[in-house]
C-alpha cells in the first residue's frame, strides 16, 4: 500500500532542462520533491524544483550528493553517464530508474537497433559505417537518400543527417563527427509516437500522436493521429514490445514510422478497383524519459507523461492515460539568426484563446531553433477536425515572435 507523508519522497534528476522543470511541476501536487543536477546555474528546472546541484552530467561527486538527498534517481537527458550512475547506485543503495543498463543501450543507437531487432521489434535496415565508402556502399544497397545517424550524443533529431547522394557522403560524416550508422530511408505516411510507461508491475500507453518534423526537429504533435484503428493497435503493440527490452521503470518516448500502404493490382476477373493495404509500423528511435512529443498530455490526457514518470520511478500505481480532448502541440523555437536574450512577444492571443496553454521554459538565451517553450490547444468544439485544430495551433504559434 502506498503511503504519503510530509515531507514526501524526493526524486533526484540528472538534468535540469525543460523536462526536469515540467517533472517538478507535476510532482509537486503529489507531495513529491525534486532536486536536479545540471551544469548550468539557474537552469530551467531550478525555478520550480526544491534545489539544484550545479555539476556536470558525469560528475561523480555531484551525483553522489544527489543520491544522498533522493529516494530514487532518474534522468531527463541521455547525456547522463550510465557508468557513474550505476556505481553511485550500487554504493549508496539509491535505485536508478530507468536502469543504467537501459541508458547504456540507448546511448549507442547501433547497439539499440541491434538489441531491438534481436527482440523482434520491426526496424528499418541499418548498418554501421566507418568511412565515406561505407556510406556509399549503403546507398548502393538501400538506394538514395539514406539517413546517417551519430551513434552517440544525438537526441531530439540532432546528429541525424540525410545523405542525398554519394557525393555528399564525406561532408555528412564530417558533420556527424564521430561513430556513425546508416539507416535506409523509410517511405512513411506519417511519423507517430507512443508515450509508454513501465511501472512496478504494470504498463500503460497514451494515445498515439502524429508528429510533424522540419530539419529533423519536432515542430508539432497532434492527437489522435490520423491513422487507422489497425495501425494504431499495431503501434501500441510495438511500443509494448519495446518496453519488454527496456529495463527499469519510467516513461519512454517511442518514435515510429507509419509506412505507406502498398497498392494492390486490380482484380480483372471481378472488375474491382485496386485496394490500399494498411501501412506497417517501424521503430525509429527511443528516448528513456519523457519526450517532446508527449507534452500534449499535460492538458490533453487524464494524467501527464510527467506525473506518470514520477509515479513510475517511485513504484507507485500509474494514472489514467485516457485522452481528455483532441489536442495539438506546437513548439516555440528560437526564430533568431544568432544567440540573443530570450524575450517572447505578442503572447496575448495565446493567453486569450480558450483551450490554449502557454509553456515557457525559462531559458535565458534564445538560439536558432532552440526549444524555448510550447503551446497546446485542445479542441474547442466536439466536431472540430484534427486539421482545423492543427491550423488554429499554428496560427497561435505564428502570432508570437522573439525580439532582441
Amino acid at each position: 500500500m502506498t503511503t504519503l507523508r510530509t515531507p514526501g519522497p524526493t526524486i533526484g534528476v540528472v538534468g535540469g532542462g525543460q523536462l526536469g522543470r515540467m517533472l517538478a511541476e507535476a510532482a509537486a501536487p503529489l507531495g513529491v520533491e525534486v532536486v536536479v543536477l545540471d551544469p548550468t546555474p539557474d537552469c530551467p528546472a531550478a525555478l520550480v524544483a526544491r534545489d539544484q546541484i550545479v555539476a556536470g552530467f558525469d560528475d561523480e561527486a555531484g551525483i553522489r550528493e544527489l543520491a544522498a538527498r533522493a529516494d530514487v534517481l532518474t534522468f531527463e537527458i541521455e547525456l547522463a553517464d550510465q557508468e557513474v550512475m550505476k556505481r553511485v547506485s550500487e554504493d549508496t543503495g539509491t535505485p536508478v530508474h530507468p536502469k543504467p543498463s537501459t541508458l547504456e543501450t540507448i546511448h549507442d543507437k547501433l547497439v539499440q537497433k541491434r538489441e531491438l531487432e534481436d527482440a523482434g521489434v520491426p526496424v528499418p535496415p541499418f548498418r554501421a559505417v566507418e568511412d565515406a565508402d561505407d556510406v556509399r556502399d549503403a546507398i548502393d544497397d538501400y538506394g538514395a537518400p539514406v539517413m546517417l545517424k551519430a551513434r552517440t550524443g544525438g537526441y531530439d533529431g540532432r546528429g541525424n543527417v540525410p545523405v542525398e547522394s554519394k557525393a555528399d557522403a564525406e561532408d555528412a560524416l564530417e558533420s556527424v563527427a564521430g561513430p556513425a550508422m546508416v539507416e535506409s530511408f523509410v517511405d512513411f505516411e506519417r511519423e507517430v509516437s507512443v508515450i509508454a510507461v513501465k511501472g512496478d508491475d504494470e504498463v500503460a500507453t497514451f494515445p498515439i500522436g502524429e508528429n510533424i518534423h522540419e530539419e529533423e526537429i519536432l515542430r508539432e504533435t497532434v492527437v489522435p493521429a490520423r491513422s487507422s484503428d489497425a495501425v494504431t493497435e499495431r503501434a501500441h503493440a510495438v511500443a509494448r514490445d519495446v518496453l519488454e527490452v527496456m529495463d527499469g521503470r519510467g516513461v519512454y518516448g517511442i518514435e515510429l514510422f507509419e509506412t505507406s500502404g502498398a497498392r494492390s493490382a486490380p482484380d480483372d476477373s471481378s472488375g474491382r478497383s485496386p485496394r490500399e493495404s494498411e501501412g506497417e509500423i517501424l521503430l525509429n528511435e527511443i528516448a528513456p524519459r519523457p519526450h517532446n512529443s508527449g507534452h500534449w498530455t499535460i492538458e490533453g490526457a487524464r494524467s501527464s507523461q510527467f506525473e506518470q514518470h514520477a509515479r513510475a520511478v517511485l513504484g507507485w500505481p500509474l494514472g489514467s492515460t485516457e485522452l481528455r480532448s483532441p489536442t495539438a502541440m506546437t513548439n516555440l523555437l528560437g526564430d533568431v539568426d544568432e544567440e540573443q536574450s530570450a524575450q517572447l512577444e505578442d503572447i496575448d492571443e495565446i493567453l486569450e484563446t480558450p483551450g490554449a496553454a502557454l509553456h515557457w521554459y525559462g531559458k535565458r538565451q534564445a538560439r536558432p531553433l532552440r526549444k524555448m517553450g510550447h503551446v497546446t490547444l485542445t479542441a474547442g468544439e466536439e466536431n472540430e477536425s484534427v486539421e482545423e485544430l492543427l491550423e488554429r495551433a499554428r496560427e497561435l504559434e505564428d502570432a508570437v515572435t522573439f525580439r532582441p
